[in-house]
């Protein structure tokens, strides 16, 4: 039996099962795609279209380096410096395992961001921590004893 016959004969038992009964755009014509359109451009498209995430398409190399461009204002809004500081050590380890794991596709240079220069940055955006307002000391309070006069 050749491929073609075979699929012919799976579409004749699908219709009669019943299988194609009440399909979404059913009588409609397929939708056209543009032939100009790169395989990159229809997928970008499509995950748009499903609200799919663009960027878990990028290569691995690509994905790091835009999170290396947005680590700055990720770090800026950890509340402590020991988050700031596990975020950067996050994504050197991340960029660290990318550089010795075996590449598919092109090598993409990412870049490794300095933890001390990170973590110092987030200090310098910091606001200085006001002291604490000072409570006035109660002054020792004198007794006023009443002097009876002997009369």
């Amino acid at each position: 039996m050749s491929f073609e016959s075979w699929v012919e004969h799976q579409i004749v038992q699908a219709r009669e099962r019943g299988d194609l009964e009440g399909l979404s755009g059913a009588g409609k014509p397929l939708p056209r795609r543009d032939r100009e359109k790169s395989t990159y451009e229809w997928a970008l498209e499509w995950a748009r279209r499903e609200e799919a995430d663009v960027a878990a398409m990028l290569p691995t190399g690509l994905a790091l380096r835009k999170e290396r461009e947005e680590l700055p204002a990720r770090v800026a809004r950890q509340p402590t410096e020991e988050l700031a500081r596990a975020v950067v050590e996050a994504h050197v380890a991340r960029v660290d395992r990318y550089y010795r794991q075996p590449v598919e596709g092109p090598w993409i240079p990412v870049g490794m961001p300095d933890v001390q220069e990170m973590v110092a940055q987030w200090r310098l955006d910091r606001p200085p921590a006001l002291p604490a307002p000072e409570l006035p000391v109660p002054s020792p309070r004198r007794r006023r004893w009443l002097r009876r006069r002997a009369a």
